[in-house]
């Protein structure tokens, strides 16, 4: 099984998301992806995010780890620098490779509970604890 790193970051009251449409399931993942051969899972997070949303990052704290088709690692993140949306990872060029679309957007956590967000466990913590303590 294989190692996943992901970031979750907040600004405004919003989360960074993308969406995902495929073989017509609409989806939202948290940026991220893969562990490659001599990464670290922050590294591997730091690393998707600029492919996939065009922004350097900054691991603040590691947030969840969970089993969801492998592991997965969720890291609290800042943006440094860059433009959102702007990302030219592998996804955004191939995308008649049977994959579907990425579409990287802002979503209020308010509506986590009401999106089809995978792993729902990790969507539910945070809207729980920005909730409670306020973590934009």
């Amino acid at each position: 099984m294989r190692t996943r790193g992901s970031a979750i970051i907040i600004q405004h009251d919003k989360v960074a998301v993308i969406k995902r449409v495929r073989n017509s399931e609409v989806y939202y993942v948290f940026p991220g992806g893969g562990v490659e051969q001599g990464e670290t899972p922050e590294e591997a997070t730091i690393r998707e995010a600029y492919e996939e949303l065009g922004v350097v990052i900054s691991v603040i704290a590691p947030f969840i780890e969970v089993a969801y088709n492998g592991r997965q690692v969720y890291f609290l993140a800042q943006i440094l620098k860059g433009e959102f949306g702007t990302g030219e990872g592998e996804e955004f060029q191939n995308s008649g490779n049977g994959r579907g679309t990425y579409e990287p957007m802002w979503v209020d956590i308010e509506l986590l509970s009401t999106l089809n967000i995978k792993p729902q466990e990790v969507a539910g913590l945070l809207h729980k604890k920005a909730a409670g303590s306020g973590l934009n």
